[in-house]
């Protein structure tokens, strides 16, 4: 991937629209709409559309943007926030392996330092790693192609009465409640038993085999992802 930021690339600001759009848009690239981008980036819904028309007045646009039907990434503009994403899970993953940082504090410091890093410092902190797929949240880390892959996973309240599940990932925006997941031992790679989720979203579980049951509040809950194991059919 290239280094954007070298020279005048696209800045601070206009990575984090174009993440916000990657991620809003999800796999199958939906457009966006302007009031759903104020809420997640916390701005004014008139940066917004102004971001939005210089994006997509650019002489390279990053955006294909219509006022009423909302926005989405051009090729450009993808391949931007797939290296910046790609950017935040490398240090991310370093802070976690390398520099023992704990799981709830890499996000935070990954956001400041993604935008800045150089093609080859993003090199060195990959190899340095093994080249790896995932980041310590489970999500997935784009290629250098720019191409991710996310394995297939449900979030847990939509996964209740299908068995043993694992989890895939766990959210990395609330850093208190990554804490208190990492104290119960609910961390990517963790097996558990849904025993219930009610219409509110909240979900009690037993995590790793143990009797004792666990209760998630909504907040908790929805920011896990889970696969699981179909329930064998009765004979």
């Amino acid at each position: 991937m290239s280094d954007a930021r070298r020279g005048g690339g696209p800045s601070e600001s206009v990575d984090n629209y174009l993440k916000a759009i990657l991620f809003l848009g999800g796999p199958d690239e939906r457009r966006v709409s302007g009031t759903a981008l104020a809420t997640r980036l916390q701005v004014a819904p008139a940066s917004v559309t102004n971001m939005l028309q210089k994006l997509a007045a650019a002489s390279a646009p990053m955006v294909e943007y219509e006022r009423h039907r909302g926005v989405r990434l051009t090729a450009n503009g993808r391949r931007r926030a797939l290296e910046v994403v790609r950017h935040h899970r490398l240090i991310e993953t370093f802070l976690f392996e390398v520099l023992d940082y704990p799981i709830e504090e890499v996000h935070d410091e990954a956001e400041r330092l993604e935008h800045f890093i150089s093609e080859r410092f993003e090199e060195r902190i990959a190899a340095k790693l093994g080249y790896p797929s995932k980041d310590p949240h489970g999500h997935s880390i784009p290629s250098l192609t720019g191409e991710m892959q996310e394995a297939a996973s449900v979030r847990l309240r939509e996964a209740g009465g299908v068995g043993d599940c694992v989890i895939a990932s766990v959210s990395d925006e609330d850093g208190e409640v990554l804490r208190h997941l990492k104290v119960l031992g609910m961390v990517p790679g963790a097996e558990l038993r849904i025993v219930s989720c009610d219409g509110a979203g909240r979900c009690a579980v037993r995590i790793g085999g143990a009797q004792n049951v666990v209760e998630l509040t909504a907040a908790m809950a929805d920011g896990i992802r889970v696969t699981c194991a179909p329930v064998a059919a009765a004979v």
